[in-house]
């Protein structure tokens, strides 16, 4: 009878994030965004600009993920009990990093990548499932933090 649905689920993810670095993830997501472009630049071959940018936004949602849940015991109450029940539901508390991933990797791709709508929709989803699995593993190895 505890049950809880889909948008008080993603509701508490959401609150468990709001603590999160913000910052720090976007500084990391930028600095290996241009890492990598510059990388490309660089070294012979191409420099993919879309690829970066994924790699940056994907580095950024899971920044802002793991840092929101690594410590469980600062915060308000609200933040405090919703970092709680994430490290208790490791892989319900993911989906929201990977959709934020896949929500901002779309327009990079439809737009700067040009690959059209379902190629642009299938990447984006791909790299969503990626963060999901890192960020899931992650939160479920920090399942001991949760009281």
């Amino acid at each position: 009878m505890n049950e809880l649905s889909r948008r008080e689920e993603l509701s508490l993810s959401g609150a468990a994030l709001r603590g999160a670095p913000w910052k720090a993830a976007a500084v990391g997501g930028g600095v290996v965004a241009a890492a990598s472009y510059g990388m490309g630049v660089i070294l012979p071959g191409s420099a993919d600009l879309p690829w970066a940018l994924g790699l940056g936004i994907s580095l950024f949602a899971l920044i802002a993920a793991i840092g929101a849940v690594a410590k469980p015991q600062e915060g308000d109450r609200v933040t405090r009990q919703a970092r709680s029940w994430s490290l208790q539901h490791p892989w319900k508390f993911a989906l929201l990093p990977a959709g934020i991933t896949a929500v901002l990797t779309y327009p990079v791709q439809l737009v700067i990548d040009g690959e059209g709508i379902f190629g642009a929709a299938w990447d984006s989803v791909w790299r969503g499932a990626l963060v999901y699995l890192i960020a899931g593993i992650l939160t479920l190895t920090m399942k001991g933090r949760a009281r």
